[in-house]
């Protein structure tokens, strides 16, 4: 496996996908608030703009992996029983913050991909 099929291929392709949808949602909302509906911006600030919202959307997918990763350490198999209300609320902010900081999130995803399939790819070379 190649550096780029072991970080940025590693998710599940429907994980990635299922993701990258709903990340759109804040991309969508974004780049028409910043960029196409901000007359006073300059042509290259809306570019700049538009590169990062870009970035930060196609990082989304592992920033979330990453937060998925770590509530389930924390949390285990427990199921907690609460108001639909609150869950809906709390599950939009997470999404929002995973996709906000998506650039400083999503490299720690990424470096754990990259360093298990590795491992994975010594295992099975080396099989006892």
């Amino acid at each position: 496996m190649t550096f780029w099929q072991k970080t940025l291929g590693g998710l599940n392709f429907p994980y990635y996908i299922r993701h990258f949808l709903f990340g759109l949602i804040f991309f969508a909302v974004l780049f028409g608030g910043m960029v196409w509906n901000n007359e006073f911006a300059s042509t290259q600030n809306k570019i700049f703009t538009t590169i990062i919202l870009v970035i930060l959307q196609i990082l989304y997918p592992y920033s979330r992996f990453v937060y998925e990763s770590v509530m389930n350490y924390i949390f285990g198999d427990n199921v907690f029983f609460v108001n639909a209300l609150l869950m809906l609320s709390t599950k939009l902010i997470t999404m929002m913050l995973c996709w906000c900081f998506a650039i400083f999130i999503a490299p720690i995803g990424l470096a754990y991909l990259y360093f298990h399939y590795t491992k994975q790819e010594k295992i099975s070379d080396n099989p006892q």
